[in-house]
């Protein structure tokens, strides 16, 4: 059984059934889209199953713990590319676990700050020492050089999609 035959069925597998009615680029997007949802399905499952919490407050409390002095939710909503109200609800949920602190900005009552706790600091860095091993794992089977070209190639990919961007606008 070769590599394709052993993929769950996806949007991907569906492709190869029949190559040559799509054309190599919209294969090759579609590989990185498998990738990324395999990966970041198996992430989500592994932080709800260890520390029973989501992606979204993972990365939330992520961009936190490089800001010790804490972030105005406007920033952090820019950083997440989400909206206010949806960092408003995850910072609720990790306020009310103990993990965030929530105060009015000095010079602005209107503008809150919110900054982890020493708990939340404690348990960020558990959970991004696991988060770390754990993408390790799945590219455990890619050796160094092949990692170094991956890189190097999705920077490329990368590079294009940009100059694409900048052309249509």
């Amino acid at each position: 059984m070769d590599d394709v035959t052993a993929l769950p069925l996806d949007v991907e597998t569906k492709v190869i059934e029949r190559p040559s009615d799509h054309k190599d680029e919209l294969r090759l997007w579609l590989r990185l889209l498998s990738c990324k949802m395999l990966i970041e399905n198996e992430i989500r499952r592994r932080l709800r199953d260890s520390y029973d919490i989501t992606l979204p407050r993972f990365d939330l409390m992520a961009q936190l713990d490089k800001a010790p002095a804490g972030m105005k939710l406007g920033e952090l909503s820019q950083r997440l590319m989400v909206s206010n109200g949806n960092i408003t609800g995850l910072v609720d949920r990790l306020v009310t676990q103990g993990l965030l602190d929530r105060q009015p900005a000095p010079n602005d009552r209107r503008t809150q700050i919110v900054k982890l706790t020493a708990e939340g600091r404690r348990t960020f860095r558990a959970m991004a020492a696991a988060h770390e091993s754990w993408i390790a794992d799945l590219f455990a089977d890619l050796s160094k050089n092949e990692q170094e070209s991956l890189m190097r190639l999705l920077g490329k990919a990368k590079a294009s999609a940009h100059k694409a961007l900048d052309v249509t606008r």
